[in-house]
């Protein structure tokens, strides 16, 4: 197993895992030439966006350890299907054969029920429930060896599955009782949430690389009071089914979130900023993560990578000298320690010394020659010394009398090898860390290596 600073657990919990989700088998193992596991490893980091490497790093024994579902991936692509596995009638039954006691009879019931009409409303598939006989879809929970020849395998990990449409167990959905399924909580998993996913399977989806859709394989927390399922979902379930017949064109309904394209050319960011080397591009509910080795940037949901985080974000800067990193919203910040919420965190901006009439941050960076942080607030900017912990006297000043050729309002920054780079809409400004002379206009997707302007 090639390996790079993992353990003899890692080595196993991979190798189980591209078993389960990659199918590599005994017989792949053998023969000369490049392993069949680094090529799986590869496989799996491409559908990731991981970094290519094909060992078993520390980011992908991480992705590894998140809670998932049981379906394998499939190709490496948005939406996806199973192929010709779609129902070929529009009325379909379900039922509900047994409950899990983490939740009360009426939740698991609105949960279901919910998270079957996430898909009823964009098609023309509408859900009748039946209480004795054999439904189309039937739900039931279970543990380890639980009748279908796919055992769970305990708390985490593997949170639930299901079958493709077709006869006999297609269709079926099953969920680990081993997990603490909740109504709303995030403290476990909510089971309108992987519900909804999992019903994408009944009904002939296959996971999608998107890491915004409801069928990316790796659980994430949504509220699912506000849920709404996203572009890529919906382009992918009515390709199977088509769009449902009582959507009024006429009427002004939220369109479906799509995840942002880190090549569109209109694309503003909300915030840039370094972590131990690598970059972060923010973006409403994703950010793109750039490793310095490899050519594709990593896009993944925020609260993916920190679950306690805001989404939509106005600012963020790394503090290398407390090892923490500081996403601002509104007139909070939260701090960050690894994955982890630092304690008392969120506190107002206003603990940083800014003034409470403040409202928000437009852009942070820490300017590692001085020491000092910069807030940048409408056409001013304020300094912070990061070691009295309070603003330096003489602040703010005027952005464009500190940084030459900038006159739009800045909205995003940070500093990288040797240059300071100001956001303003659409365009990146670089900045000579030593001179503070202007060197390039740059549009602001540069860092996401793209090459179609």
């Amino acid at each position: 197993m090639p390996v790079s600073q993992v353990t003899v657990e890692d080595e196993e919990r991979a190798e189980n895992y591209l078993k389960k989700f990659y199918n590599l088998t005994e017989e792949t193992t053998k023969g000369r030439g490049v392993s069949p596991v680094s090529r799986k490893l590869s496989e799996m980091q491409r559908f990731f966006g991981l970094q290519i490497t094909g060992t078993l790093d520390a980011d992908t024994v991480a992705m590894m350890k998140k809670p998932r579902c049981g379906v394998p991936d499939g190709n490496i692509a948005r939406f996806s299907t199973f192929g010709e596995y779609k129902w070929q009638k529009n009325s379909l039954t379900y039922r509900i054969e047994n409950y899990t006691p983490d939740m009360s009879v009426s939740e698991v019931d609105d949960s279901i029920e919910r998270a079957l009409q996430v898909w009823a409303k964009v098609t023309p598939l509408r859900f009748t429930r039946i209480y004795s006989g054999t439904a189309d879809i039937m739900i039931s929970f279970g543990r380890q060896s639980h009748g279908d020849y796919y055992p769970f395998d305990g708390p985490d990990g593997t949170l639930a599955h299901a079958f493709a449409p077709s006869p006999g167990i297609g269709g079926d959905a099953h969920f680990d009782e081993d997990e603490d399924f909740t109504f709303r909580s995030n403290t476990g998993y909510i089971l309108f949430m992987v519900a909804a996913h999992e019903f994408g399977h009944s009904l002939g989806l296959s996971h999608s690389d998107d890491a915004g859709a409801l069928m990316y394989p790796v659980y994430t927390y949504r509220n699912p009071d506000t849920f709404i399922l996203p572009r890529d979902d919906v382009n992918g379930i009515q390709s199977l089914y088509g769009p449902s017949p009582d959507t009024d064109s006429s009427g002004e309904k939220p369109l479906p979130p799509t995840t942002p394209d880190a090549c569109d050319s209109t694309m503003v960011l909300d915030a840039v900023t370094t972590l131990r080397g690598e970059m972060f591009f923010f973006k409403d509910s994703f950010f793109w993560r750039s490793y310095p080795q490899s050519s594709t940037p990593q896009q993944s949901l925020i609260t993916n990578f920190w679950p306690d985080a805001p989404s939509n974000i106005d600012a963020a800067y790394e503090s290398r000298s407390s090892d923490k990193v500081y996403l601002f919203k509104g007139k909070m910040v939260w701090a960050f320690s690894g994955y982890d919420l630092v304690g008392g965190y969120p506190k107002p901006i206003s603990s940083f010394g800014l003034a409470k009439s403040v409202e928000k941050i437009d852009a942070v960076f820490h300017d590692v020659d001085t020491g000092k942080t910069l807030f940048f607030v409408g056409s001013d900017y304020y300094s912070y010394d990061e070691v009295r912990k309070t603003m330096d006297q003489g602040f703010p000043k005027r952005v464009d009398e500190t940084f030459s050729g900038l006159t739009g309002q800045v909205t995003a920054a940070f500093q990288y090898k040797g240059f300071t780079y100001i956001y303003s809409g659409k365009y990146m400004f670089e900045y000579s860390l030593r001179s503070g002379r202007l060197f390039r206009v740059l549009n602001n997707s540069y860092f996401l290596r793209c090459t179609n302007f």
